[in-house]
């Protein structure tokens, strides 16, 4: 029995009644009854207004409670100051799920806010779910649904759009009906007081009718949800998003709009780069988008062929896809062989393929075959201007023609007006992205084909680094509460050093001299050369004041430099409370390249890890890569090879190669750090050096705060990372020791083999089927799972370096966020030995830590041994009511 997703009453519902209903002319709830009427709505439809006996041939009630059925969804076209009483009306009535359209709440100040805090409290009292204030509505055209009061009706289709501003939901569905763009679903958040983002995005990963999802977002409420369902969605559909408020003006325009809090912009773009979502810019490049998925345009990936008849056009291409990072396709010799026997010897011999301004329709079929035909090309952009003896439509029929088999995507530019306007005619009929000029049609194919790359980012589920000698996270948190004890919120150099150590970070040692004959015997422990810096936890950027001083090679030097440092900062920034001053060895590598590795707080996506080229211009350097921990290998190459930096961080000038390993393990362990220290808000290390022969961190600033402990030690970030503290052992009676973790991405060739070795029975009772390899996208969902959603144990053991799995539980939670359903398999030879009981109670436990109230299962009605064995553990079992040959099992979790 597949389970109702709990926003079913909302946006499939099977009832829906209309307070506010009226026929007074653009009243919203005259236009409210007329759409749904117009939209064909297939249920029961209800108009409520105590001023009228029928609303447009409808009944009429004076009530919400005089309905004489109870309703899934009710939508509300009143003032905002009667909208707390009729909540409570609708919560007595049994009403599942409520739209509320006007605005006057939270937006319109304190008066407004605490109408809806009303509202809200009593939709959550009486279990209502509850969409807006201050929204457009709900649309749902294959099902005759269209709760809104937009002037434009949906057709139906397969675009799933959820939109924070209902003007904006209004102009799309304007444009898209004339250009013959369908929706699925059209969902206006308006301020979310209730329902968000993340839980109508689930939805909309299990709704058949939805085949890719468009997103416009002005701010986020819950990140880690709405990191969980894009991530969840864009596993299986293509999601592309446009966010307003990239600039500081814009945000605070959005502020107060929507209330939605805003983070920095480099932030939310890692967040999406990471999620494998196409961001978009601007509402060109949206409806662009949308013609080419409802197309079913789908690039495999990057690299554009462009044929034109006119080499300024191919021109033009060429340098908007280098402007945006789209590489152009280095043909294959075959390719260049079959374009050469087709083409005058004239032909430009490259991407772009200038076919010469007296192409014909033959000439473009011959050279769009051999292109498509080549095995470097991912797209192909055909061009055409018309010229003397040029025959547009001829050409567009040629290129319709092929593009009906290619396996590659085609799209067109057909520059000009009158003499192209039939061809466009046929290129929109055909269904073919088409445009007037090349950017932008460079700029879709870039969208689109991210999705290519995106998709690798989204599948790195980051593991542990328990292959490393662990981290000392006692001693970090007992720095980091020693400071806080003081009241104090920014590290010193010393400890935040001892915060890198910790994390197995290699740090330039260093002390605190209180006085300048303390400074010259410290300085004679190190060894000279020595660095002498300002120790202030007022002062960051040091060098800015006058407090650093470099390569100090004598005693005498240092207690001259000593007081020449106190006596320049005092002048520069008097108020500065001064502690000393650090000394510590001159990090002297020839080859070095500066670098530097810093973190912040966002207010939205929680921690964020910067890397970049180092040193004393840091703050004017704009050359960054951003990324959102957890990191691994995959992630933190592809944040180093994003920045201008890494070019030099090969062989360069006559420098050899870094030593790119110790580098990335920096990252992982500045990545670990964050995850495991939820109270650091700020941290730079500048520089970090690294050369031939490893990397050293010469000068660290790390800030901390207070913060209060949460049942997920990871709620401060808003991807959920390896969960390592659940790794467990458990001794057999015999003497066996078995492991049980949660599973990692890198156990896919693991679980292979696993399932490979099963009983015929055991996969029958586990899968359905007796499957002999499980499929590489099962494979991939079992094994690159989302902690935050699911949790998946396996129990292995280790035989001669081997490790072999011998069985494996999991949870997915569902829709409501409070219950999980779960399925347990144990390998043949492990079977009646204890390692089910086991697994199913580190399961069951995670799954009550996690604050879930009901676990259920769904059994084979004639698995017997199963039966027995979750009744054992406190399961109850029912009758599936739609299918006799399964039980449902429900087991509750919380007293």
């Amino acid at each position: 029995m597949k389970e109702k997703h709990y926003l079913t009453p909302l946006l499939e519902p099977r009832s829906v009644g209309i307070i506010g209903a009226s026929e007074r002319e653009a009243s919203l709830g005259s236009v409210l009854m007329r759409n749904m009427l117009e939209a064909g709505y297939k249920g029961k439809l209800f108009a409520i207004n105590p001023k009228h006996e029928k609303v447009h041939g409808v009944a009429c009630y004076k009530s919400v409670e005089d309905v004489p059925q109870r309703l899934d969804l009710v939508v509300m076209a009143i003032r905002a100051e009667k909208t707390p009483a009729l909540m409570e009306a609708c919560g007595r009535a049994g009403v599942k799920a409520v739209i509320l359209l006007s605005g006057g709440f939270s937006e319109s100040g304190a008066r407004g806010a605490l109408l809806e805090r009303q509202v809200v409290e009593a939709a959550h009292r009486h279990r209502i779910r509850l969409l807006g204030p201050n929204c457009l509505g709900v649309m749902r055209p294959q099902l005759g649904v269209n709760a809104t009061f937009a002037h434009a009706s949906a057709l139906k289709g397969s675009i799933g759009l959820i939109s924070q501003s209902g003007a904006l939901c209004a102009a799309i569905l304007d444009w898209a009906k004339p250009n013959n763009v369908g929706f699925s679903t059209v969902v206006s958040l308006g301020s979310s007081s209730d329902i968000d983002f993340g839980e109508v995005l689930e939805y909309m990963i299990s709704d058949p009718r939805t085949e890719s999802i468009f997103l416009y977002v002005e701010g986020i409420r819950d990140a880690r949800r709405f990191m969980s369902a894009l991530r969840g969605a864009a596993r299986v559909k293509p999601v592309l998003l446009v966010k307003a408020g990239r600039h500081p003006g814009a945000s605070r325009a959005i502020l107060s709009h929507s209330g939605a809090p805003m983070g920095e912009d480099a932030v939310f773009d890692a967040a999406l780069r990471r999620a494998g979502v196409i961001r978009l810019y601007n509402m060109g490049q949206l409806f662009a988008a949308a013609n080419a998925l409802f197309s079913h345009f789908r690039p495999r990936g990057n690299r554009l062929a462009i044929i034109t008849n006119g080499g300024g056009p191919g021109v033009m291409a060429a340098d908007r896809a280098a402007d945006i990072g789209i590489p152009l396709a280095e043909f294959a010799e075959s390719t260049v062989e079959k374009l050469n026997a087709c083409l005058p010897s004239g032909w430009s011999h490259g991407n772009p393929v200038d076919i010469l301004g007296d192409a014909g329709p033959e000439r473009y079929r011959a050279a769009l075959k051999a292109v498509l035909e080549g095995p470097n090309v991912d797209g192909v952009l055909v061009m055409l201007t018309p010229q003397a003896v040029t025959d547009p439509s001829g050409v567009a029929d040629v290129v319709i023609e092929l593009e009906k088999t290619a396996d590659k995507p085609v799209l067109v530019c057909w520059m000009g007006e009158e003499l192209v306007a039939e061809a466009r005619a046929k290129f929109s009929a055909a269904g073919i992205p088409h445009f007037r000029t090349p950017e932008p049609a460079v700029e879709l194919f870039s969208h689109i084909s991210a999705y290519y790359q995106n998709q690798k980012l989204l599948m790195q589920t980051p593991s542990s680094l328990s292959h490393l000698p662990p981290p000392s996270i006692e001693s970090a948190r007992l720095v980091i509460e020693m400071a806080l004890s003081e009241r104090r919120k920014k590290l010193n150099e010393m400890e935040s050093k001892a915060l890198l150590a910790a994390f197995r970070i290699p740090i330039a040692q260093t002390v605190v001299a209180r006085s300048a004959a303390e400074a010259m015997v410290l300085s004679a422990e190190i060894g000279l050369p020595v660095v002498m810096k300002i120790d202030s936890p007022n002062i960051v950027h040091k060098s800015e004041v006058g407090g650093v001083r470099l390569n100090i090679r004598s005693l005498a030097a240092v207690r001259s430099t000593y007081q020449e440092i106190l006596d320049e900062v005092k002048r520069v920034q008097p108020e500065a409370v001064i502690n000393g001053i650090a000394i510590e060895p001159m990090i002297q590598k020839r080859n070095g390249r500066e670098l530097v590795v810093s973190v912040r707080r966002d207010p939205v996506f929680g921690p964020a890890i910067t890397f970049g080229e180092g040193g004393n211009l840091v703050e004017e350097n704009r050359d960054v890569a951003v990324a959102l921990p957890p990191l691994n290998s995959f992630l933190v190459k592809d944040m180093i090879r994003s920045t201008r930096i890494s070019t030099r961080l090969g062989e360069f000038r006559n420098m050899p190669a870094v030593d790119m390993n110790a580098l990335e393990l920096v990252l992982l362990r500045i990545s670990e750090m964050v995850c495991e220290l939820p109270w650091i808000t700020a941290m730079e290390i500048n520089p970090l050096i690294v050369d031939e022969n490893g990397v050293v961190a010469v000068d660290a600033n790390i800030s901390v705060e207070n913060v209060s402990p949460t049942a997920d030690r990871y709620d401060h970030v808003a991807i959920h990372p390896y969960p390592s503290h659940l790794i467990s052992t458990w001794t057999v009676p015999d003497g066996t020791t078995v492991t049980i973790r949660p599973i990692k991405p890198e156990d896919a060739e693991l679980e292979v083999d696993f399932v490979r070795r099963l009983s015929a029975e055991t996969k029958y009772y586990r899968f359905m089927n007796t499957m002999r390899e499980l499929p590489p996208a099962m494979v991939a969902r079992l094994t690159q799972i989302d902690y935050d959603r699911e949790m998946a144990f396996v129990a292995t053991l280790e035989a001669d370096g081997v490790e072999n799995e011998i069985g494996v539980c999991r949870y997915a939670v569902n829709p409501d966020g409070e219950s999980c359903e779960f399925a347990v398999v144990v390998a043949d030879d492990w079977q009646h030995r204890g390692l089910a009981r086991k697994l199913m109670g580190v399961l069951i436990e995670t799954a009550r830590s996690r604050g879930i109230q009901y676990m259920n299962g769904v059994f084979l009605a004639n698995n017997e041994r199963m039966l027995k064995f979750v009744q054992k553990l406190g399961f109850v079992l029912s009758n599936d009511p739609e299918d006799s040959s399964v039980k449902l099992g429900i087991l509750a979790l919380q007293d």
